[in-house]
């Protein structure tokens, strides 16, 4: 796949105004943060896992499962977002450090034993190019887990709008890691989050950042008309429906 631009500069403020909020409204976030620890759990113990670096951090909920889970000896955070270092002062100490800058682009600390993350990945411009930079940075037999969106994801709003992310497959992602890593774990769900109405949906998405590509403004009447064929086209009468797509893989590096 080809590389995909992306305004990080919007990306960056739209997370850092929902910051505040992201916690509480980032429900299936943290239910993906959750099973990636336990997919980690059983794949590697705390003595493959010393040196850490998350990248896309944010306000931390995944960094402080991987601190408590297995206490590394060093871990650094990134994140794009200067601010998350405040969100996560709760957790930077002597052997805890923030790394400021897109991920893409900030150099990581070498010879790195694990470099993981949640529900980040969806807003790298060049997945490929990035994962040969993690190569570069792991020691022999490191490892790259993360978690990221397939294309199902926010299935409702790309319908309606036709704004959204350009999401990459499972096999897309597998192809890309291949000339660097070894694949031991790869899967996918669906999760489907109910909302009262369409306008909750939009509040829950703006509340959680995930606007972050997007300068559409609203005016009352397309507003209205979204409401109605968002209800119309994916409601039950009860709910209205959010697709949230998880892809989760752990990877070893190559020799």
């Amino acid at each position: 796949m080809s590389q995909v631009n992306i305004d990080k500069t919007l990306v960056a403020r739209r997370f850092s105004k929902a910051a505040g909020t992201y916690s509480h409204e980032a429900t299936v976030q943290q239910q993906i943060a959750g099973k990636m620890i336990g997919l980690l759990r059983q794949s590697l113990s705390p003595s493959q896992c010393r040196k850490i670096v998350e990248f896309g951090c944010g306000t931390g909920f995944y960094s402080r499962l991987l601190q408590r889970t297995f206490q590394p000896e060093y871990l650094w955070l990134n994140d794009i977002c200067h601010n998350m270092q405040t969100y996560c002062s709760d957790i930077l100490d002597q052997k805890a450090d923030f790394l400021a800058g897109d991920a893409e682009r900030v150099p990581f600390p070498e010879r790195t034993e694990l470099i993981t993350s949640c529900s980040t990945l969806q807003w790298f411009e060049a997945p490929g190019v990035f994962f040969g930079k993690c190569h570069q940075a792991l020691c022999d037999n490191g490892y790259l887990a993360f978690t990221t969106f397939g294309k199902e994801n926010l299935y409702e709003i790309d319908r309606l709008t036709g704004n959204g992310l350009t999401y990459r497959s499972r096999k897309e992602l597998e192809k890309l890691l291949q000339p660097d890593f070894h694949i031991l774990h790869s899967e996918e769900e669906v999760m489907i989050l109910p909302f009262e109405t369409p306008m909750q949906v939009l509040y829950h998405l703006k509340q959680t950042g995930v606007t972050g590509i997007t300068r559409h403004q609203w005016s009352r009447s397309n507003l209205q008309h979204f409401c109605e064929q968002y209800t119309r086209r994916f409601g039950n009468g009860k709910h209205v429906p959010l697709t949230y797509h998880p892809i989760y893989i752990i990877a070893q590096k190559k020799l």
